[in-house]
């Protein structure tokens, strides 16, 4: 008995290193590749040559975004995609630079969220693989066969309706608990439209598993945890079939969002999520209506 005792605890020990490790190692290797493939933009006169005002813009699109993401469980792509588009920036180089942002984002989000013991190991698990597959999916045809500039507008229809979901899932009062089948179909389509969106995985994931009457703290932190990997390979497939470009938009993002994610991580039991939830929501519309204004 005290042998199975010691075996479980071993067990737990381990899952939990692993859900700080695994993050670690990545992000190192990740950001080794980068330096070595962009040397010349990662030096000192690189930097400074590009360090400008829309720097600074990109930096607070971070922080807000991951405020919004790491207390919500969703909408940091959403919010920053929909930032971004309306400032101007193509739906490629957006996409790239929210989804290599958040290999850095989601990765401390993770760690947060696991310090703070807000991860179901069993629902993260589920999630993982299919939402996976699904980011390869959607980065790979965003990347190489479908033209940014002809689906910006559909990109920005499908930000409001992301809205509208999170601003309906705010007002429904007395959810009661059901069992919540077909998660692999469910994590699939979350990082597919998470790719060619821009945004999605938590909008999409977080608020049907919420909807389903689920443990919002548990939900929020396995989500985000397995955002991390969804966010990771749709990244990976941006750069080996589309490139970095933008790396500006990448840095910003991962500056304020990095910041900004233990605080999140903090406050994911502190605030009230409904209003929060729906100023978000408009806020979104909003956006998406300006960057819809300039196709009409």
């Amino acid at each position: 008995m005290v042998e199975n005792t010691n075996a479980v605890k071993f067990n737990f020990s381990l899952n939990g290193r692993l859900l700080v490790v695994v993050p670690l190692v990545l992000l190192i290797g990740l950001i080794v590749m980068l330096v070595c493939n962009h040397y010349d933009e990662f030096t000192w006169d690189g930097f400074v040559s590009g360090f400008d005002q829309e720097l600074v813009v990109f930096f607070a699109i971070g922080v807000f975004a991951q405020l919004v993401d790491g207390t919500l469980g969703m909408g940091y792509g959403a919010t920053s995609s929909s930032f971004l588009l309306a400032y101007g920036i193509s739906p490629a180089i957006s996409s790239t630079g929210v989804h290599v942002a958040e290999m850095f984002t989601t990765g401390a989000s993770a760690i947060s969220h696991h310090k703070f013991g807000n991860i179901n190991k069993k629902l993260l698990k589920n999630l993982l693989i299919p939402g996976v597959i699904g980011s390869i999916t959607g980065a790979y045809l965003l990347s190489d066969v479908i033209d940014g500039d002809v689906i910006k507008p559909f990109i920005a229809v499908y930000m409001m309706i992301l809205a509208v979901v999170i601003v309906i899932k705010a007002t429904r009062k007395n959810i009661t608990k059901k069992k919540t089948k077909k998660l692999g179909i469910l994590a699939i389509f979350g990082g597919f439209m998470d790719s060619v969106g821009g945004g999605g995985w938590g909008p999409i994931v977080t608020s049907t598993l919420l909807g389903r009457g689920r443990n919002p703290r548990y939900t929020i932190g396995s989500v985000n945890a397995a955002e991390f990997a969804v966010s990771f390979a749709s990244g990976i497939t941006f750069m080996l079939f589309g490139g970095i470009q933008g790396w500006q938009v990448i840095l910003g993002l991962i500056l304020g969002g990095v910041i900004a994610a233990p605080l999140a991580a903090y406050l994911v039991n502190k605030i009230q999520r409904k209003p929060m939830m729906i100023v978000v929501g408009i806020l979104i519309i909003v956006l998406s209506l300006k960057t819809l204004s300039k196709y009409f």
